[in-house]
């Protein structure tokens, strides 16, 4: 489990790309402190450390990974946010984050003010019942609020210590971004769906 709370920005170092899995290398400086087997959530995608050399620790991402979330579409060089797994004994600062990502969305506008930025999100129509205004969601990896909903979109702010400090400062129109939608709101939809077909 994670916080949604990036703790650095990471850069990918290799890709190596199979029929339809890769072996990724993240760059970072508390790699060297990463063991094996160890859960990392790297832009929102909970990873597991495969091996470390020196400042890279590398991960392997199968076939279902690639084809939800944005990484089929990285190349070495880009950011990405991180965040190793939390503690029992951690704050929970953002909101309980798996690292299963439900999809991906894009960024269909956004305006910049002087101390914040909000961003537009296309959604995928099966994620939308379970976005709420004033509820949370993981954008790649970044636990933020939901500001506004529409019919296949939502909105979210973003504070200058967020935009500065991970990849969504660098997000344009027509972005590509990993959604990881509440828990809760997963579990509420289920039960809905139960009780529709008794």
């Amino acid at each position: 489990m994670f916080t949604g709370l990036v703790e650095q920005v990471g850069s990918i170092s290799s890709l190596t790309r199979q029929e339809k899995d890769l072996e990724i290398g993240v760059t970072c400086s508390f790699a060297p402190q990463l063991s094996l087997g160890e859960s990392v959530a790297t832009s929102g995608i909970c990873l597991t450390v495969t091996r470390v050399e020196g400042n890279t620790f590398y991960a392997y991402a199968m076939p279902e990974t690639v084809r939800l979330t944005t990484l089929g579409q990285k190349q070495v060089g880009d950011s990405l946010n991180l965040e190793r797994a939390l503690l029992p004994t951690d704050r929970l600062g953002g909101h309980l984050v798996a690292g299963h990502i439900d999809g991906t969305g894009t960024v269909t506008s956004l305006e910049e003010g002087e101390r914040w930025r909000e961003l537009q999100i296309s959604a995928p129509p099966s994620l939308m019942p379970q976005i709420a205004r004033k509820g949370s969601i993981a954008i790649d990896g970044v636990s933020l609020t939901v500001t506004a909903v529409g019919a296949d979109y939502f909105r979210v702010a973003i504070i200058p210590v967020t935009r500065d400090n991970t990849t969504l400062g660098t997000l344009t129109v027509g972005s590509l971004v990993n959604l990881e939608t509440d828990q809760i709101a997963k579990y509420v939809e289920r039960l809905l769906e139960g009780s529709k077909n008794q």
